[in-house]
């Protein structure tokens, strides 16, 4: 990888998206002063009308890409329902970009308490008073719940919340994109037919 975009060694016949992505996270890592997991999802509702906001991704492989929420929250309930999501990750200090689309699983039981349980505490007990995406009558409300739960948590592990766990989205596409001059940008799409299906690779025009 060089500052120039990418370079034909980023974009061989043994290339795969998840190697390039995770050289790109590392740097952004190294590069970003807040948050470079941060990421905008994308999804829909019922009629098709498309709602969008940050999350932090918590975890990719080849199988997919995490995150977690409240599964009774407007982004739960629509991807739920309609089973897909996007994503978009851009890195404005090394100006580059990487969207991701494709199907959605929850993930196992077993990853959302691994995950649960590695939270902070206070983080832990948010999950159980915030009602996400409800109207809130008050803010002393929720500081309420909140204190309500610590009460009934005080002492013990804390279980997760039924209705709070994780998300992977199984892409079908990953486009690499990087800043040049003059707008003449780089860009690389992975696309693949289904989630288990081999990738095919084309440069596209700016």
């Amino acid at each position: 990888m060089t500052e120039n975009g990418l370079t034909s060694g980023d974009f061989t016949a043994e290339e795969e998206p998840f190697a390039l992505f995770e050289r790109w996270l590392k740097d952004a890592e190294t590069a970003e002063v807040n948050d470079p997991n941060a990421v905008a999802l994308a999804t829909v509702d019922e009629t098709g009308l498309p709602n969008v906001r940050m999350v932090l991704l918590k975890g990719y492989d080849t199988a997919g890409f995490v995150f977690y929420t409240n599964f009774e929250s407007r982004k739960g309930r629509e991807i739920l329902g309609q089973k897909k999501a996007a994503m978009c990750f851009h890195w404005k200090s090394l100006r580059r970009q990487v969207r991701i689309r494709g199907p959605v699983e929850p993930v196992t039981d077993a990853e959302a308490d691994a995950y649960y349980a590695s939270r902070p505490r206070g983080s832990r007990i948010g999950a159980w008073a915030s009602k996400q995406s409800r109207p809130l009558e008050s803010r002393f409300a929720l500081e309420k719940a909140v204190a309500e739960y610590t009460a009934k948590y005080a002492i013990g592990e804390i279980p997760r919340p039924q209705y709070w766990s994780g998300f992977r989205i199984r892409p079908t596409s990953i486009e690499f994109w990087h800043d040049r001059p003059f707008r003449l940008h780089d860009r690389v799409l992975f696309e693949r037919g289904a989630p288990d299906a081999p990738w095919g690779k084309a440069r596209l025009y700016p």
